[in-house]
């Protein structure tokens, strides 16, 4: 099992907007970041991750699961380009801000505050815990 951590706009695609796809889930799309891209290479069924609002917000606010492995990005032809599909898990009951994140001296190490601008990161398994501890999350989904 390995975590993530997904970007996104509020504006373009919120947590609620990711909620109302349900089972189903969403590709995770338009992502041209070649890191990014090789992050969601090494993502498996059932991983799960953090669905972070950038820009607006700066938290994160939910957990989502990888629902199906890497494929073509549907919205390119460009074959270099590949994405996942995410599902929704819970609501963060808390939403973690990046104050709070970079405030925490456990997550000093976290992608989130050391390449703030890489749209799809990994997560250890400790800051994983730690962040569902800050956001009130006593038994997080594994």
């Amino acid at each position: 099992m390995a975590y993530w951590l997904f970007k996104s706009e509020p504006f373009k695609w919120s947590w609620d907007d990711q909620k109302k796809r349900g089972e189903k889930g969403e590709e995770w799309d338009g992502i041209r970041n070649y890191q990014a891209r090789n992050n969601m290479r090494e993502m498996k069924l059932g991983d799960k991750g953090f669905f972070y609002h950038s820009n607006e917000g700066l938290e994160v606010v939910g957990i989502v699961e990888i629902c199906k492995e890497i494929h073509p990005d549907s919205t390119t032809d460009d074959e270099r380009w590949e994405c996942v599909d995410i599902k929704a898990v819970c609501d963060m009951p808390k939403p973690v801000t990046l104050k709070d994140v970079k405030a925490s001296e456990k997550l000093a190490k976290m992608a989130l505050v050391t390449s703030m601008r890489l749209s799809v990161q990994p997560v250890t398994k400790d800051e994983y815990l730690e962040v569902c501890r800050m956001g009130g999350l006593d038994k997080p989904p594994l």
